[in-house]
């Protein structure tokens, strides 16, 4: 288990022809699922092709490091832009973006597979309902890669089934996403990320929290966690290396004895934003309120963390939040996640 650089709700597409069909799925998934429901398998090709072609990889987190003195063309080297990861939160399309596109095989238009091979360079990953006659096809195109997942259409638990297999789908589509980013995340204060005992805290906190999404954030090092109606909070992370740090800084700028003997104690965590995570001068007056009380977590390090609700700094311009995704999809297509 392991915590993702960043996470936000998505959007599954369901195409089958049968209105009927879609009407009963559609009584029965999770009320919190985003999707969207296609009678016309080319009317999905042209939503899933219009979505995809303006969602860029995780490349887009990546640049070239052009800060070296001697750039060497035998080898680059690449930059991480964990701004870059923050910035997700501003996109008012992210939980536009397919994640999983569950189709059925025997269609009039276009069968299932057809359109599974059509989106192949989609990172959406792929679930074929199938017919009994249709199994075989169904695992040599599982065998082939064109799809992930095939469900029997007449399996007695196929909601269930369905609901257990979106989930897992959606899980895998962040992991591939987010594959380029794992060595990088890996090296420095970040290793938090990788540790499968923060990793169980923060499952925990997100769901006490009813946290939606959530993204990385550097100087200091914290996740924003975002609930459905847009509230924030940081959840600020320190390992004792970055405890000794802060106080070191502290106590180099001449802080108040009060703050060095809480920051020497890891009794609090410093959230000190308007300099890059450091304490200056500047807070000599009023550093109570750049810290908050800590909580330790003893992982494959000592941690110490803090919850900040809407913490100073973080004045968020109005953003699309989870709540108004789903408002939308209903408005746009007349009844609940249509179209």
């Amino acid at each position: 288990m392991e915590v993702r650089p960043y996470y936000h709700p998505t959007t599954t597409a369901i195409i089958d022809d049968s209105p009927d069909f879609l009407a009963n799925i559609g009584l029965n998934l999770d009320p919190s699922l985003a999707y969207r429901v296609f009678e016309s398998p080319l009317t999905a090709l042209a939503a899933l092709g219009s979505v995809h072609a303006n969602a860029a990889g995780p490349e887009r987190f990546f640049t070239l490091y052009e800060g070296r003195e001697q750039p060497s063309f035998d080898h680059h080297v690449i930059d991480l832009n964990i701004a870059r990861i923050y910035r997700e939160v501003f996109n008012d399309k992210r939980f536009h973006r397919f994640s999983v596109v569950v189709v059925d095989y025997d269609m009039p238009e276009m069968d299932g597979l057809e359109l599974c091979r059509r989106i192949s360079q989609s990172p959406a990953r792929k679930v074929l309902l199938t017919g009994k006659a249709d199994e075989k096809i169904a695992v040599q195109a599982f065998n082939e890669g064109i799809i992930d997942r095939y469900i029997p259409k007449q399996d007695p638990n196929l909601t269930s089934v369905l609901r257990e297999a979106i989930s897992d789908m959606q899980t895998v589509y962040f992991a591939n996403v987010e594959r380029m980013m794992e060595g990088a995340l890996a090296i420095g204060p970040l290793h938090f990320l990788r540790d499968p005992f923060f990793a169980e805290l923060f499952r925990k906190l997100s769901a006490d929290l009813n946290i939606v999404e959530y993204y990385l954030c550097s100087s200091p090092e914290a996740m924003l966690m975002i609930d459905a109606e847009g509230a924030s909070t940081k959840l600020l992370v320190c390992n004792d290396a970055m405890m000794q740090l802060h106080y070191q800084v502290a106590f180099d700028n001449a802080a108040p004895p009060e703050l060095l003997d809480a920051l020497s104690k890891g009794s609090v965590v410093p959230y000190f934003w308007r300099s890059r995570g450091l304490y200056t001068p500047q807070y000599a007056s009023s550093w109570k309120d750049y810290v908050f009380p800590s909580s330790e977590c003893n992982g494959l390090q000592r941690y110490r963390y803090a919850l900040a609700e809407e913490p100073h700094g973080l004045v968020l311009p109005p953003i699309c939040t989870f709540q108004d995704h789903l408002k939308r999809i209903d408005e746009d297509s007349g009844s609940r996640h249509s179209a």
